[in-house]
């Protein structure tokens, strides 16, 4: 037996996918352990109808164009086939069972390890796969609040020195539809994508 593949997970809804997003799973694919890293897209949730969320296929779209040329990058629409509101503990008991071949990793911010306790089983996560963290220029005070270091969490985590890349799809989408010039903060054919579309305007 050969060692199993390694596989991040980099969940979003990549509304629209940006250079942030972009950089951190490309860091992540290139700068750690693992071999390639699949961004997995969150659907809209049913129960929550959000204006500024593109739909799911066209999202997934947005993705695959970004990711053309970073073969260690992949597109994961598993999340569109799993019925709603979805969890993360079930996406990856899913993706476990679909792939015993592939060993998981899942990728999150600082931010969320903050908040990681009031996930759904978060327990099970911990138990069954390792986490891997990037920064996140968190405010001091959250930081503080919730000390990082005091989080309390028992199982294979480890912090990964990836560049910060602070930028936030609110803000692109704010700009497109104020007339902006996004195009630096997002791949170049994602842009001419969003605007032969007229997304978020």
């Amino acid at each position: 037996m050969g060692q199993k593949k390694s596989i991040g997970l980099y969940f979003g809804t990549f509304n629209p996918i940006h250079i942030g997003h972009l950089n951190i799973a490309h860091y992540f694919a290139h700068h750690s352990t693992l071999d390639e890293v699949w961004l997995v897209i969150t659907p809209q949730n049913p129960l929550k109808t959000k204006q500024s969320l593109l739909a799911d296929y066209h999202r997934a779209a947005l993705v695959d164009i970004a990711l053309e040329d970073y073969p260690k990058l992949k597109t994961c629409r598993v999340e569109f086939d799993l019925p709603q509101p979805n969890y993360t503990v079930n996406t990856l008991a899913v993706l476990q069972e679909q792939h015993p071949e592939l060993l998981f990793t899942l990728i999150m911010g600082q931010d969320n390890l903050v908040h990681f306790k009031k996930w759904k089983n978060y327990q099970w996560i911990l138990n069954e796969i390792p986490i891997m963290v990037y920064p996140r220029a968190l405010s001091t005070d959250m930081v503080k609040k919730s000390g990082l270091e005091s989080i309390n969490l028992e199982g294979d985590i480890t912090q990964v020195n990836a560049p910060i890349f602070e930028l936030s799809a609110t803000f692109i989408r704010q700009g497109i539809k104020q007339g902006k010039d996004v195009r630096p903060m997002v791949p170049e054919r994602v842009w001419q994508y969003i605007d032969e579309m007229n997304f978020y305007k």
